[in-house]
């Protein structure tokens, strides 16, 4: 099937462009609307469907109309109007009007302090580990974003600072709602049999489980006390995506100019992806009262929308041969930091919260 021969470049452009943007939003309408669904639902165990988030069902349904729009062979004939890029910069812009930059300095001591340690250390852990098994160095960044900081957001800030490809941010976010969502279940079970107090519980799910909703899923599973640290101790982490978003996108950007051991800032600034300042500006505008994009808010369902339409576009543009290309290695790397993850956030935890700032 084409859209003729015979019809202008020019409006065959538009038409395609115009038919990729509409199958793009409907199936973000019908991802949002299973997500919705699956999210009032109580899954076995008692875990709640909101953890499964909607950038899984985006995705899925993304793979699917990829799947039935290459059967029908116009995949290729609509490509102009996938905007993956495009959405994404939206969604992160609008995702810094509600990072509280301020939270650093007004949060609990420990939960600063916490926050600093494990995003250090999980980070590096998982740079030099990736690097062991060789792993592209862009999907190296997205990867240790994702484990050190908060999952799904953290890999999308990432991907776009480093110009990563869409297959690397749609595996590793694939990566992380899997795992997130057993931890979010055994993590509490482990807290009982170890005997932690809620504050400490509380603190290693924040510093540990890579997803806000599962952080506070896992939270609520433990108690009232423990949802509360969990949830300061993870807030605190995600106010750092911009920071470590910058630097990468700074890291990157210089190493891309070539062999020159002094890029100039002009060259570093041209190839600087410009979305970073505007994330960076949205959060010193929500800190200071200016904008609000918190829960709720209109601005958050707009960048709820946006990624939902990013994560459907990286579905429909998703190369099943890229895809597999990646192997087993980057699945064995998630998993190795994930553990490394996993106990070093309890002795930290452990550490901070009973003998540096215990909180009563």
């Amino acid at each position: 099937m084409s859209l003729g021969h015979r019809v202008p470049p020019s409006l065959r452009s538009w038409i395609a462009s115009l038919a990729g943007l509409t199958v793009t939003f409907l199936l973000a309408v019908a991802a949002w609307w299973v997500s919705r669904q699956v999210g009032l639902l109580k899954l076995p165990l008692g875990i709640p469907g909101k953890v499964l988030e909607y950038p899984l069902w985006a995705t899925l349904l993304g793979v699917l109309g990829n799947l039935v729009l290459r059967a029908c062979k116009v995949r290729d004939e609509i490509q102009p109007g996938i905007r993956t890029e495009l959405f994404l910069k939206i969604g992160l812009v609008l995702l810094g009007a509600g990072v509280d930059l301020t939270l650093i300095l007004s949060a609990a001591r420990g939960a600063i302090l916490q926050s600093l340690v494990m995003i250090t250390s999980v980070f590096f852990f998982c740079w030099w580990l990736a690097g062991l098994f060789r792993l592209d160095e862009k999907l190296r960044a997205v990867m240790a974003s994702a484990v050190s900081i908060c999952g799904v957001s953290a890999a999308i800030a990432a991907a776009g600072s480093v110009l990563a490809r869409k297959e690397q941010v749609t595996y590793i976010t694939a990566l992380v709602i899997l795992v997130a969502l057993p931890l979010m279940v055994l993590s509490p079970i482990l807290a009982s049999a170890l005997g932690l107090s809620q504050t400490v519980a509380g603190a290693w799910f924040g510093g540990n489980i890579d997803t806000t909703a599962a952080v506070v899923g896992a939270g609520t599973l433990y108690g009232e006390q423990a949802q509360k640290i969990a949830t300061i101790v993870k807030s605190t982490q995600n106010a750092l995506i911009g920071l470590v978003a910058f630097l990468l996108a700074l890291y990157f950007a210089s190493r891309e100019v070539g062999n020159s051991s002094r890029p100039g800032m002009r060259v570093i600034w041209d190839r600087f992806p410009k979305f970073v300042l505007g994330f960076l500006l949205a959060s010193v505008l929500f800190s200071l009262g200016l904008i609000d994009g918190g829960k709720g808010t209109t601005i958050e369902a707009l960048k709820n929308w946006a990624f939902t339409l990013a994560f459907v576009s990286m579905g429909l543009e998703l190369s099943a041969s890229e895809f597999r290309a990646m192997g087993w290695r980057p699945v064995a790397v998630f998993l190795a930091v994930t553990l490394f993850n996993t106990f070093f956030a309890l002795g930290v935890a452990w550490v901070i919260f009973t003998w540096l700032f215990p909180v009563g």
